[in-house]
């Protein structure tokens, strides 16, 4: 169980509207100080929040970080990126560039932190998914959440000697401006980064966020033509 009172939270994308919550919640919650990173950071009118530049595809950009967070107990990878399409029609340059941002670039985090993390006595790591780890839409960024939701079980295993409690959190389409496009029932980033904390707070290893990552958690023995034609997908 980790609790979030007098934490140091590190939280990447911290500009979105995820992010920001993340960010405000944890002050709500007890931490005493956040790091607010983003490519390009905002300003805040909070003491406790220390804005950084943070881009997670630069080792260089890691590396600067990490010298000036020593004191960080939690880890929130929450930063990521969309492109659209086809993935059958995306260039190799476009996939390599979502798989930096969504896939390896959260993972350096992890490898850069957890020695930090463990001399503090472990403290914790939240990943953010989504409920398309568990079902693929077109496109490339539901394969990038799978491949994401796939390393998290394994640096869990990993980490856990050293006392590291491994988040997974899963959403499903929620209000915030990367998806602002989409025609379709959205979640409150509120609700849903309160629901992440709370499984954090009460030990959990995966959290379901809100309803349609339920849904699609439920629906994993389903047989595949099943789960895609309830969505009108055929296969």
């Amino acid at each position: 169980m980790t609790t979030l009172t007098n934490a140091v939270v590190l939280v990447t994308g911290a500009n979105g509207g995820l992010g920001v919550h993340f960010v405000e919640q944890a002050l709500a919650r007890g931490a005493a100080k956040v790091y607010a990173t983003a490519r390009t950071p905002r300003t805040w009118e909070d003491p406790r929040v220390t804005p950084l530049r943070l881009d997670v595809t630069d080792p260089a950009s890691i590396a600067e970080v990490l010298a000036q967070t020593g004191d960080t107990t939690v880890l929130i990878n929450n930063a990521g990126i969309e492109i659209f399409g086809r993935l059958i029609d995306t260039t190799p340059e476009a996939l390599r560039g979502i798989y930096e941002t969504n896939v390896f670039g959260p993972i350096a985090l992890v490898q850069a932190y957890a020695p930090t993390l463990a001399g503090h006595g472990g403290g914790a790591i939240i990943n953010v998914h989504s409920a398309l780890s568990w079902f693929s839409i077109p496109g490339a960024y539901s394969s990038t959440k799978s491949a994401f939701w796939g390393a998290t079980n394994s640096l869990r295993i990993e980490l856990a000697g050293q006392g590291t409690h491994v988040l997974g959190a899963h959403l499903g389409y929620t209000d915030t401006p990367m998806i602002e496009h989409v025609d379709a029932p959205k979640g409150d980033p509120a609700d849903v980064v309160a629901n992440i904390y709370a499984a954090l707070e009460a030990g959990e290893h995966e959290a379901l966020a809100d309803e349609t990552a339920r849904g699609a958690h439920a629906s994993l023995s389903a047989p595949i033509a099943e789960r895609y034609a309830a969505l009108g997908f055929p296969v």
